[in-house]
């Protein structure tokens, strides 16, 4: 009940200010309290769009928040089962739900039923464990400011990047090294990614080494027009019908060859090594994205496992994006499950995540089976690697749900004496049949 007291306190002492967004316990506890104040931070909180069409939600752990407009009485289901009843708030077709959804470290899914007819609803509903929520007495590490890189290897591209140091780095002895992709978006503590509070209460419980984390976004070319880079990515960006920015970002992370890895070693890792003292063995380096992120990350130890040997990918882009941009790599993104196949064995650590909703792109082509693919080819070839799939769609729910447990398993048997070591096919992985599909969307002939 104190603990209540105190987050209606801070809620109250802020009126008068700009309403700002709540979190799922300060809309739980006004919820509670049948405040009257709950409106104003459903309406403060959520988009009027996201209220209209049944996909607003806050979640802290196993604890819910929903709120939706509706005509009359909407039910909440969760992962297909009734949920806990809605309630409606005066003078308004405005309903709230507070529900706690278990297990957590997975994802979940909800919509409505309103009149009998399914409404609104998410495929991704991650319930975050109490390892992405920074414990008691664990230290936090400091994040720099956004730091600014102008490239040579792309033409002048500039990118924004930051550096996370833990607590427990000591300049005396060379720290192991993580490199994230779309950088910017693994950043903030508070929201439904936070990566640094896994980061540290995993640093302090000694299941990953300390580690030095570079969170890096894709770069910009707007200001260098005329050059090679500019002239590729805007050609690019007029044939597809991208931004600008959009397709920097592609012609980055989409591209087989090793220019993005060299880039990287040259000159980011470079020049944060200049900063802090790093590791500079493949064996203590990792790498991780998502969406075209998640095949940039795997291309990078793919073209180079000395730079980087673990790698986790959420949703990745395993598909034709940039294939034939440029008549000077011969290869897309789709080609990665033959390759695995066909080319030597790299000493790479992988972990997948995807989703059977994931994308079907009419340009690219079918995200979950090119997924499944590769699982399937890293498993003929007997590489360690993990294949998490579920029910999402192409979003970063999942992966962020199970992001402990995925560090844990990448980082195992880790020994920071060693700089290499041989990886071998996850035991729990090894007498497992391979991945098959079964079609769920059209009847069984």
């Amino acid at each position: 009940m104190r603990f209540l007291v105190l987050i209606l306190v801070g809620f109250f002492a802020l009126r008068g200010e700009a309403a700002d967004k709540l979190g799922a316990p300060e809309l739980i506890a006004l919820a509670q309290a049948q405040s009257p104040e709950l409106r104003a931070g459903i309406e403060a909180t959520f988009e009027a769009k996201d209220l209209k069409e049944g996909t607003a939600w806050a979640g802290h752990g196993p604890d819910f928040f929903f709120a939706v407009e509706a005509p009359s009485t909407p039910t909440l289901m969760i992962d297909d089962a009734a949920g806990p009843p809605m309630t409606q708030l005066p003078g308004a077709q405005l309903w709230y739900s507070v529900a706690h959804i278990e297990p957590v470290s997975h994802l979940h899914a909800f919509h409505y039923l309103v009149d009998g007819a399914k409404f609104g609803g998410r495929l991704d509903l991650p319930a975050l464990g109490p390892l992405s929520y920074l414990q008691p007495g664990v230290p936090s590490g400091q994040l720099s400011e956004r730091l600014t890189h102008t490239s040579k290897i792309y033409d002048g591209m500039k990118s924004e990047y930051w550096i996370y140091v833990p607590a427990q780095y000591d300049a005396n002895t060379p720290a192991a090294v993580m490199v994230f992709q779309d950088g910017g978006a693994y950043i903030d503590r508070n929201g439904n990614n936070p990566i640094l509070n896994v980061i540290d209460n995993l640093i302090a419980q000694k299941k990953i080494p300390v580690m030095i984390c570079i969170f890096i976004n894709p770069g910009d070319i707007s200001d260098s027009p005329g050059t090679p880079t500019y002239n590729f990515v805007k050609a690019y960006s007029d044939k597809w019908h991208r931004t600008l920015k959009d397709s920097m970002r592609s012609t980055l992370y989409d591209t087989v060859s090793d220019k993005y890895p060299r880039f990287l070693r040259d000159e980011i890792l470079a020049e944060v090594g200049a900063k802090y003292n790093l590791r500079k063995d493949g064996y203590s380096r990792a790498i991780t994205g998502l969406s075209s992120g998640g095949i940039c990350s795997f291309n990078a130890a793919w073209q180079m496992p000395d730079l980087f040997s673990r790698v986790i990918t959420w949703i990745g882009s395993f598909e034709s994006i940039q294939w034939k941009e440029d008549p000077a790599v011969p290869d897309g993104g789709q080609d990665y499950s033959d390759k695995v196949l066909r080319e030597p064995h790299r000493n790479i650590r992988v972990w997948l995540q995807d989703g059977s909703n994931d994308l079907e792109n009419p340009n690219y082509g079918d995200w979950p089976m090119a997924n499944i693919r590769m699982a399937n080819s890293l498993k003929t070839r007997e590489y360690d690697f993990h294949f998490s799939f579920g029910k999402g769609t192409h979003n970063p729910g999942h992966g962020a749900a199970q992001f402990p447990e995925e560090m844990i398993w990448l980082w195992r048997d880790y020994d920071a004496a060693k700089t290499e070591q041989q990886f071998m096919p996850d035991p729990a992985e090894k007498s497992k049949p391979y991945f098959r599909v079964t079609i769920t969307s059209r009847d069984a002939d």
